[in-house]
């Protein structure tokens, strides 16, 4: 788990392709420096979230960290899309002694998002953004969690029929992160609130064990309501 505060921004020292025959698949292998920060009390088998994504310290040095990318991975994430010398959020997995600044995160990102919009407001940014899969938005609340590359933001608009959100993003925070590096059209990686997934699943498990026992609390109202508007009808 994270908490969506960048730690430090690193840079990408090398992205090499594998293929079949080699370990980890047809991913990715990747390596990170500029990481000397936060390498201090790494180990191996250690969780790193990059951009928002959780990954394993499969090697590392002083300096440098080395992961490992699944192909799943890198549809689901903007991975894909590094190269050397790109920069890119870096965050610790959390310990019982973390303090708690942002949101929880899981680092399981659950989409990409294209930046569509970037107006300065006095010296903060506000952001816009267009969901690639837009079943996410359903998930996206005014005032709600998101997270971001990585970062953890508040929502400040939905458009649900856009499939777009606004994020306001202030003058230390654009200092710490990668996203004002980036430029329109570009895309992120988004893992909206764990929350409203899990608020979604119980509704509908409750619904479905409602709906499928005959004497329900649910099916004796429908029941009840069925009766009494046939009863006025015949009256």
């Amino acid at each position: 788990m994270f908490t969506g505060i960048v730690e430090i921004i690193g840079t990408v020292l090398e992205y090499q392709e594998l293929d079949v025959s080699a370990s980890g698949g047809n991913g990715v292998s990747l390596t990170i420096t500029d990481a000397s920060k936060i390498l201090s009390d790494v180990h191996i088998g250690d969780s790193i979230a990059i951009n928002g994504t959780c990954l394993t310290v499969t090697e590392f040095t002083n300096n440098d960290f080395k992961v490992g990318i699944a192909p799943e991975t890198l549809k689901k994430t903007n991975l894909g899309s590094l190269k050397k010398g790109s920069k890119v959020n870096l965050e610790r997995a959390m310990t019982g002694e973390t303090r708690f600044g942002g949101h929880m995160v899981q680092g399981h990102v659950d989409t990409v998002a294209e930046i569509v919009s970037s107006v300065p407001e006095g010296n903060a940014i506000v952001y816009t953004f267009k969901l690639r899969d837009p079943e996410f938005i359903k998930y996206v609340v005014h005032k709600g969690f998101i997270c971001v590359d990585g970062t953890s933001l508040t929502v400040t608009n939905v458009n649900d029929d856009a499939a777009e959100f606004s994020i306001m993003m202030i003058k230390h925070t654009q200092e710490n992160v990668v996203l004002p590096l980036k430029k329109l059209g570009d895309f992120v990686n988004i893992e909206v609130d764990l929350a409203g997934k899990l608020i979604e699943k119980q509704v509908q498990v409750a619904l479905d064990n409602e709906i499928n026992s005959d004497n329900s609390p649910l099916i004796n109202l429908i029941t009840r309501i069925v009766q009494k508007v046939v009863k006025e009808q015949l009256a």
